[in-house]
C-alpha cells in the first residue's frame, strides 16, 4: 500500500533535510512531499500551535510520577545513579556501533528482504542488530536480549533485565533514502523501561531518556517551547481503528503522513504535540517511553493505560495502539476522541490555545 507523506514544519538548524524537493512559503515555513511503500503498521501524528514552556513540562513530569508513583520510587530505590550512568554508557555504545553499521550502508545497493510479515529487512538491519548484540552480551552477559530481527536470547528463561533493540525502526524511510528512521535501544528492568534511547545515525541526533532523570538531544535537556503546527497521518487505519483516527485527525487542521520513530523525536523535542499509531511490537515502543516521559510528555495505549510488555523466552511481539503527548490536557482530549462513538456529538473540537 502507497502512503504518502506531507510535512508541515519550521525545522531548527540541525534537521537537514536537503535531500527532499521543498517548496517554500513565505516568511515561516517550508512544505515537503515524499512518498514510501508502506506495509505494515498505521502511524500518523497530530499537532496544533500549543504553547509549552519549562514549567508545563515539569507539571506533566510530575503528573506521570504521581501516575506510577510506587513502582517509580521501588526502582529507584533498587537501581542507583551509578547504574543507570553505567547503563547509559553501554547504551551509547550501542547506539554508535549500530549507527556505524547503518551510515555504511544508507543509499547504497543491497538486497531487500520480505521477512513473513511481508515488511522489509536488510543486511543493515541484521548488521546493526548484531553489532549490538556482542557489546551487550560482553558488558552483561547475564542480561537478556530481545531483537527486532532475532527475538530472545538468554540462557535463562526470563531475566530482570531485557535489552530491547530496533536496529532501524523505519526501514521503509531507509531503503528509500529518508532519514527520518532510527535505532531505537530499551533496557527494562523487572518488566519496565527505565532507559531508551532513539539515534539518527545520519543527522546524528540522539534522544536519551532514564527513570527519574531529563530527556537529553545531544547532551542538552530539552524544554518545550513555542512551536508551529506539525501534524502526520497514513490514511492505512482500519475497521475500528481508521474510525478513530478519523475522529481525531478532524479535530486537526492539517493531517500529514510519515516519520517512523523520528515523530515522537520531534515531539520530546517540542515540536510535535500528539502522535497516535496502531499496530506497535514492544520493540517499536518500549524505547519511547523514557524519552517521552523525561521531556514532561505522556505515553500511553489508547484507552490511557500504561503501555506494558511481559519479556520472556515465550513473548510474543504482539501489536500495540500508542498514543503519546506532550500534554496532558492534549493527551486526554485525544484519549477521549479515540474512544468516542461515532454517533455522538461531532461539533466539540479540541480547544485552542
Amino acid at each position: 500500500m502507497l502512503s504518502q507523506s506531507l510535512l508541515l514544519s519550521q525545522p531548527p538548524p540541525s534537521l537537514s533535510l536537503s535531500s527532499n524537493p521543498s517548496i517554500f512559503i513565505p516568511k515561516t515555513q517550508s512544505l515537503i512531499f515524499s512518498s514510501i511503500y508502506s506495509l505494515s503498521s498505521s502511524r500518523f501524528t497530530l499537532s496544533r500551535s500549543i504553547k509549552f514552556s519549562p514549567l508545563m513540562a515539569a507539571s506533566n513530569a510530575k503528573a506521570n510520577s504521581n501516575a506510577s508513583g510506587e513502582e517509580t520510587e521501588l526502582l529507584q530505590s533498587e537501581l542507583d545513579d551509578g547504574d543507570l550512568d553505567r547503563f547509559v554508557n553501554v547504551a551509547n555504545e550501542l547506539a554508535d556501533a549500530a549507527g556505524d553499521v547503518i551510515r555504511n550502508y544508507f543509499r547504497k545497493k543491497f538486497e531487500i528482504l520480505d521477512k513473513d510479515d511481508l515488511s522489509p529487512v536488510t543486511i543493515a538491519d541484521r548488521a546493526a542488530e548484531e553489532s549490538m548484540v556482542s557489546i551487550i552480551m560482553e558488558n552483561f552477559p547475564s542480561h537478556a536480549i530481545y531483537g527486532e530481527e532475532n527475538g530472545w536470547r538468554c540462557r535463562e528463561k526470563h531475566s530482570d533485565y531485557v535489552w530491547v533493540l530496533d536496529p532501524i525502526d523505519g526501514t521503509k524511510s531507509f531503503i528509500t533514502g529518508k532519514p527520518l528512521f532510527g535505532t531505537l535501544i530499551a533496557l527494562l528492568y523487572k518488566g519496565k523501561p527505565v532507559l531508551g534511547i532513539i539515534d539518527q545515525p545520519i543527522l546524528r541526533e540522539r534522544w536519551i531518556g532514564l527513570d527519574g532523570r531529563r530527556t537529553t538531544l545531544n547532551g542538552q535537556q530539552l524544554y518545550y517551547f513555542p512551536l508551529l503546527r506539525y501534524t502526520t497521518s497514513p490514511h492505512l487505519f482500519a475497521g475500528a481503528a481508521e474510525d478513530a483516527f478519523i475522529r481525531v485527525r478532524n479535530k486537526v487542521k492539517v493531517p500529514l503522513y510519515g516519520c517512523d520513530c523520528y515523530a515522537y523525536a520531534l515531539l520530546a523535542s517540542g515540536f510535535v504535540d500528539l502522535v497516535i499509531e496502531s499496530g506497535l511490537k514492544p520493540y517499536d515502543f518500549l524505547a519511547l517511553i523514557p524519552v517521552i516521559k523525561g521531556a514532561g510528555g505522556i505515553i500511553t495505549d489508547w484507552s490511557g493505560q500504561e503501555l506494558h510488555w511481559e519479556a520472556s523466552s515465550d513473548s510474543h511481539a504482539t501489536g500495540f495502539n500508542v498514543v503519546a503527548a506532550g500534554d496532558a490536557k492534549v493527551h486526554k482530549q485525544a484519549v477521549a476522541h479515540i474512544e468516542e462513538h461515532p454517533e455522538r456529538d461531532k461539533t466539540k473540537v479540541m480547544d485552542e490555545h
